[in-house]
């Protein structure tokens, strides 16, 4: 399979973000984030080659992958991979469950 292009929708883009700003004011520094986002990165550039690593979801064409704490969930449509959400699985659920529902 060739490579996938990835695309980001602004939900999962601000869900992203609102993580990152949480760090940076907790720590006081964006040392955490940053590594953060390499490691996002780095998830990501495997999806391109592995596109049905995720767990599938009980929500419609939805796959999951994670990475620590958090959850990258995901689309496949012809020769893209939409990212439609960033989760940090430490939070409530349901607040997950609306923006799946949104998305």
């Amino acid at each position: 399979m060739a490579e996938l292009t990835i695309f980001w929708t602004n939900t999962a883009i601000k869900q992203r973000n609102f993580t990152f700003e949480y760090w940076n004011e907790r720590n006081k520094s964006t040392a955490y984030s940053k590594k953060l986002n390499l490691s996002i990165k780095e998830r990501i550039n495997i999806l391109k080659t592995n596109p049905e690593l995720g767990k599938k979801t009980e929500f419609n064409n939805t796959r999951v992958i994670t990475l620590g704490h958090y959850s990258i969930l995901y689309k496949i449509f012809d020769s893209k991979i939409i990212i439609t959400g960033f989760w940090d699985n430490r939070q409530n659920p349901e607040k997950l469950l609306k923006f799946i529902i949104q998305a």
